[in-house]
């Protein structure tokens, strides 16, 4: 499984139009081939910060989604509204029991 995290920090200005667009993109990516969870959060300690937490069941699904004109479309859109350069981490993961 492929696990993916990522924040953008929006500036007043544009915090409600980036809300929007993330809510639209998470769920669009819900429905693509491989996606296990796309969900997007604002950050306890600051509003201004939207958390994205994907999971997806591997590679070849994490590069058919980024390919995907509207994620791309998202991406120019969201770092157009942001504050500062958002992050994103990429990990393979796996399943554990405790």
């Amino acid at each position: 499984m492929i696990l993916i995290t990522g924040a953008i920090l929006a500036r007043p200005d544009t915090a409600a139009e980036l809300r929007r667009l993330s809510l639209e993109h998470v769920h669009r990516s819900r429905g693509e081939p491989g996606c296990l969870s796309h969900d997007v959060h604002l950050d306890a300690e600051n509003p201004l910060r939207l958390v994205f937490v994907e999971r997806w069941e591997d590679a070849d699904a994490v590069r058919a989604h980024f390919a995907v004109p509207a994620s791309r479309a998202f991406a120019r859109a969201a770092g157009g509204l942001a504050a500062e350069a958002p992050v994103l981490h990429i990990y393979q993961a796996d399943t554990i029991s405790v």
